[in-house]
């Protein structure tokens, strides 16, 4: 496996991929990191050929928390006909008629998906969230630790959900909408829009 990206969100990624008793055998940045606490070999930038060839031969995950440079360099290496993989923790307690997507979703340790939902691709699903029944994640979407979604949300493509924030049931988030940590969010928020407090506004 060849990690995209190489810091914070990354060291959690590379446990998610040990637990799971998956090897880790290097990283792709834009530079080699002084600081490298897993020992992993450096692969140069993700477009560079030598690390191309790596990723077709071991497979890549995109560790970046950022969505939008995510979803950049997931959208340019498709374009090469080479598919991120998922990275799911094995302490995640995902119902079977959850709708995964198979194109770089992160699920960490602790993260709980109830029936019918649905995660798709370039979303993360971060340490200890609730995904309620019926919940639908976009793309490219964020949810952060300890946040819940209660049934039937629906979170736009590109959104970010802020650690313990807490989502109404039947509430809709527009696409690249900001949901504050901690914030209880009781209306529908459009596209773009930023929320926070209690209730959010």
């Amino acid at each position: 496996m060849i990690l995209i990206g190489y810091s914070g969100h990354a060291f959690v990624v590379y446990g998610i991929f040990k637990a799971a008793g998956k090897k880790v055998a290097g990283y792709c940045d834009v530079a080699e990191k002084e600081f490298n606490p897993f020992g992993l070999a450096y692969f140069g930038t993700e477009n560079s050929d030598a690390a191309l060839a790596a990723l077709k031969q071991y497979g890549y995950f995109i560790a970046v928390g950022d969505n939008g440079l995510r979803k950049k360099i997931y959208d340019s290496l498709q374009a090469k006909n080479i598919t991120a993989v998922n990275a799911i923790h094995p302490s995640a307690i995902i119902d079977g008629s959850v709708k995964i997507a198979t194109g770089g979703i992160m699920i960490a340790a602790n993260v709980t998906i109830n029936p019918l939902a649905e995660i798709a691709n370039g979303a993360i699903c971060n340490t200890g969230c609730i995904i309620e029944h019926e919940c639908i994640v976009g793309e490219f979407a964020h949810i952060g630790p300890g946040a819940v979604l209660c049934g039937n949300v629906k979170i736009g493509e590109g959104s970010f959900v802020g650690a313990h924030a807490v989502i109404k049931q039947g509430i809709t988030i527009g696409k690249n909408a900001m949901i504050g940590a901690g914030a209880v969010v009781v209306k529908n928020v459009p596209d773009g829009a930023t929320v926070m407090g209690v209730p959010a506004k």
